[in-house]
């Protein structure tokens, strides 16, 4: 980190410090007060940790500790009048790009932030709370006067739903779908609503990721009838824009949730048809790879000779559009669809019509890529996967050891995916009920999800 960047960050925590009326020794104050509220009082006196907060604003500056650094995160969430706000425009926010200035890492500063959002969240989950102050306004006024609707709006809902998705894996689903609720709501509306004519193809766009995502968490909290709606919705708006490639998220999205809430594969298969039919006429190549891939997954499912030589001709697709993608840059679609993802469905393929050792490597591949947050569901579906893997080659020891990283994964999130696949391996592991590593896998089980 450049000395001009510490001098940046000094500034920012300065002049966030100022704004509020405070002095060194209130900040000082006000740090101790969050530690003895989170239960972890500090053990120095008021005038050395007021020294600290000198030093981080002084013309060597250094970077808060992590344990200030959540302190500091707690004080400036909360405005004067008491609301949480965590998004853009927010003094968090500044406070996040103070510490990235002094020298943080992204991976640290994001994390800092989930913790802020799991925190806010536990005391009712609320969409204002990941708004900023002029967020907030603008979406009041929106829904107010939908006729005044402008970029600066959909900026806004787009955000919120950005948020909301990238928090998939840190929070449960059924608090994520609480979250969304508010951007919902309001995308109905103004859907229905007088907005300018300019605005409408960003509004739907928006709405269409908006009822897609809300489909997913509808789905994992299983209401199956509302997440159907939702979309159908999102296919309604998405299918207005006059981009295919966004009508083929939505039917991949709804094609993954209908293969584990509909009996059989004839309706997901008819989805994943017409996600190709959309992904080969848009402009996405992302998404194209991912729809080819989806394909191949489904029709493995079916089984045979066959299914095998067409399942494998969907993956050849795949990979012939990951390597063509060159440029992700000007990639109309911003979904992440990488090496790591496709080779779990190269092992899905091989799991149902190939060797289940190349689907065990496979696997194993692809978790050890999965490593973002935001990725925990998918690497615990992968890993269950390679867990059936085991179990095909006549080792249930070890897929049981793996099924315990899958249980705490599922725990956390409440993900219905992970839940079947779990479910699915432990039925399989019947023939060894006996065995102490089945009973420990068992009391885990009891202990934390009680499936």
């Amino acid at each position: 980190m450049s000395d001009h960047g510490r001098h940046v960050g000094a500034a920012t925590l300065k002049r966030l410090r100022r704004s509020r009326g405070m002095s060194l020794a209130d900040v000082a104050r006000a740090l101790a007060e969050v530690a003895t509220r989170l239960g972890q009082p500090l053990g120095s006196s008021i005038p050395s940790v007021q020294r600290s907060v000198a030093r981080w604003e002084s013309a060597a500056p250094i970077l808060p500790s992590a344990r200030y650094q959540l302190l500091l995160a707690h004080v400036y969430a909360v405005e004067a009048g008491g609301q949480t706000a965590l998004g853009p425009g927010s003094d968090f926010a500044e406070l996040l790009d103070a510490l990235l200035h002094l020298g943080e890492s992204e991976q640290a500063v994001g994390e800092l932030r989930r913790l802020l959002v799991r925190s806010s969240t536990d005391r009712g989950p609320d969409l204002l709370a990941i708004l900023g102050p002029q967020a907030r306004t603008t979406l009041a006024s929106a829904l107010t006067y939908p006729q005044h609707a402008d970029e600066a709006l959909l900026t806004v809902l787009s955000t919120a739903v950005h948020d909301v998705n990238r928090e998939v894996g840190s929070l449960p689903f059924v608090r994520l779908q609480l979250l969304l609720a508010p951007v919902i709501e309001t995308c109905r509306r103004l859907l229905d609503s007088d907005v300018p004519a300019p605005v409408v193809p960003g509004l739907r766009a928006v709405a269409a990721q908006a009822f897609t995502l809300a489909g997913r968490l509808a789905f994992e909290t299983r209401d199956d009838v509302l997440s159907r709606s939702l979309y159908l919705a999102a296919a309604d708006a998405a299918g207005n824009i006059g981009a295919p490639w966004r009508r083929a998220v939505v039917h991949m999205s709804h094609a993954l949730v209908t293969l584990y809430s509909t009996p059989g594969l004839q309706a997901a298969r008819h989805l994943v048809d017409a996600a190709v039919r959309d992904a080969r006429a848009g402009q996405s190549t992302t998404v194209r790879a991912r729809a080819h891939a989806l394909q191949a997954e489904i029709i493995a499912r079916t089984g045979g000779a066959q299914a095998e030589r067409q399942a494998r001709a969907a993956l050849a697709l795949a990979w012939y559009d990951l390597d063509t993608d060159t440029d992700t840059d000007t990639d109309p679609s911003t979904s992440s669809f990488t090496r790591a993802h496709l080779r779990g469905f190269e092992g899905v393929t091989s799991l149902y019509v190939g060797d289940a050792a190349a689907a065990h490597d496979e696997f194993a591949r692809s978790a050890q890529a999965l490593t973002r947050p935001r990725e925990q569901v998918q690497r615990a579906i992968v890993t269950s996967d390679q867990a059936l893997a085991l179990l095909r080659l006549n080792d249930p020891q070890s897929a049981a050891a793996l099924l315990h990283a899958c249980l705490d994964a599922a725990a956390a999130t409440g993900g219905r995916v992970v839940v079947t696949r779990l479910r699915r391996a432990r039925r399989e592991l019947q023939p060894w009920r006996q065995e102490p590593w089945v009973a420990d896998l068992d009391d885990h089980i009891m202990d934390l999800m009680a499936i």
